[in-house]
């Protein structure tokens, strides 16, 4: 049975899911919701596949999953793969690292995207004091992955995991939401090797980079 992967092309959070899928060898069925036009608010969406509206969400038969770290560990699970880390060590360090990037790193990138994207296509008033304080939390998180990254190429161990597709998230609206990452040397030399290292990361990011200019052009808005 094919496996169903619904969610909008312009979103990071379905990017680190194909991307894994791509690196694992795994057939996503892909369903398109158009998040701009509000297809995962409808009330079939949210009884059906995901009660807050939200995307990714995996369809395997009776299985429906949301959240895409947890449906990335489901992936990986069917898959024996290792980019969830190769020892018990490994594996919990791939956790920790998820569990930082949910709490410390991509809730606060959102936060900006939602001012300095959201708010300028709804023709919305941008929270200024809201960007300045997500910016410090983003810096402070930022330069903590600066130091891990001094002399690594990978978050954990030598190979890419999760915790890399996790905290690399945020590059994929970087340009568009001027997040204050370029900063973090480390950080930036870190996420250059992924584009260059691992083509599924690239294409990808494409995709993403299509999707959000395309729309962007389309309702007459430049960043």
């Amino acid at each position: 049975m094919t496996i169903k992967i619904y969610g909008d092309p312009g979103s990071g959070s379905l990017r680190r899911v194909t991307t894994a899928a791509k690196i694992m060898g795994i057939e996503l069925e892909r369903v398109k919701v158009d998040l701009f036009k509000g297809e995962s608010q409808t009330d079939e969406f949210k009884s059906r596949l995901n009660p807050h509206g939200l995307t990714p969400v995996l369809e395997d038969g009776d299985t429906i999953l949301w959240e895409a770290s947890a449906i990335n560990l489901y992936l990986a699970n069917k898959a024996n793969s290792t980019l969830v880390g190769t020892t018990q060590e490994e594996r919990f360090q791939v956790l920790q690292w998820m569990f930082w990037s949910g709490e410390q790193w991509r809730t606060f990138t959102t936060t900006i995207f939602d001012e300095r994207v959201g708010k300028t296509v709804m023709g919305v008033p941008k929270d200024e004091s809201l960007i300045k304080f997500a910016e410090s939390k983003i810096r402070a998180a930022a330069k903590v992955l600066d130091q891990h990254l001094e002399d690594r190429k990978f978050m954990v161990g030598n190979a890419l995991t999760f915790a890399d597709i996790d905290i690399a998230a945020p590059f994929s609206q970087v340009d568009r939401a001027k997040f204050p990452l370029k900063e973090f040397p480390n950080l930036i030399a870190w996420h250059d090797n992924l584009l260059q290292s691992f083509p599924a990361w690239a294409e990808t990011k494409a995709e993403v980079d299509n999707r959000m200019e395309s729309f962007l052009a389309s309702v007459g808005v430049k960043l």
